[in-house]
């Protein structure tokens, strides 16, 4: 029997403005009278691809690949301007962590008031309180201003808030660096105890070896348009020997120029 599918886009574009580059003058003055005085680039082109409920994705690219973005549209924080994405169950973004915090609330006002914001129930959220901030490691100052918390302590109340809305669907960007070591390694370890509790997980890291332990397949995106979707080992060999091709085409520089 096939699995219902978790995420689906369907020739999904996204697009946004770009008005910072050089232009002559003349050009800004025929973009102007033409009024179209903001030129588009492509965060993503034309990008389609399934993923079954249960499934884990790794996202590979280089900076400014699109693998945010990405992240974004299925985490319905932007629509796409072309294409459809559609979404099923439950969907938590460790994105920017503490993006939803008031820093002039407490701790626990703002466990409460995120988790409510995140569609969890009021009952729920009490149930799960005292495991969420035993999580976090910030018990001692749950009833303290947010604003009174260093950055690493805002960052692990968030993380352990949004692992334990229990999500069908949990996005990862570049944040299981969380606060020390310890705390880093226990984020690592829930996240793999979601995968295999048979959740969906679409992962983002510069790390190889973490896209490995946690996901099975990959999608590399390359300036918006995807590559290749298959194993995760075949993708990340293909998408690192790329990049040591890049490196050895880049002209040697000498030590005594500028940089």
């Amino acid at each position: 029997m096939t699995e219902p599918l978790a995420i689906q886009f369907r020739g999904v574009s996204k697009t946004f403005s770009r008005t910072t580059h050089r232009m002559l003058l003349r050009n800004h003055i025929t973009r102007w009278f033409l009024g179209d005085n903001k030129e588009r680039f492509y965060a993503l082109r034309d990008v389609s691809f399934d993923l079954p409920a249960g499934e884990n994705l790794a996202v590979v690219g280089s900076n400014g690949a699109g693998k945010s973005t990405l992240l974004s549209l299925i985490a319905g924080l932007a629509p796409p301007d072309g294409g459809t994405v559609e979404t099923r169950g439950r969907v938590a973004a460790l994105l920017e962590l503490g993006s939803g915090f008031h820093y002039d609330l407490t701790g626990a006002e703002n466990v409460r008031l995120n988790a409510s914001l995140l569609g969890l129930s009021r009952r729920r959220t009490e149930e799960l309180f005292d495991q969420i901030v035993d999580f976090s490691g910030v018990a001692d100052f749950i009833d303290e201003p947010l604003r009174t918390y260093s950055t690493g302590m805002v960052m692990r109340l968030a993380f352990s808030v949004t692992v334990y809305l229990d999500p069908d669907i949990l996005l990862v960007d570049e944040i299981i660096a969380v606060g020390d070591r310890t705390f880093q390694e226990k984020c690592f370890e829930k996240i793999l105890e979601f995968k295999h509790n048979s959740k969906t997980l679409v992962c983002v890291s510069h790390s190889p070896e973490t896209l490995q332990k946690l996901c099975d397949r990959a999608i590399w995106l390359d300036h918006g348009q995807l590559v290749m979707d298959g194993d995760i080992g075949e993708v990340l060999a293909a998408y690192q020997g790329r990049l040591s091709l890049s490196a050895k085409a880049r002209p040697h520089q000498s030590p005594g120029r500028a940089q």
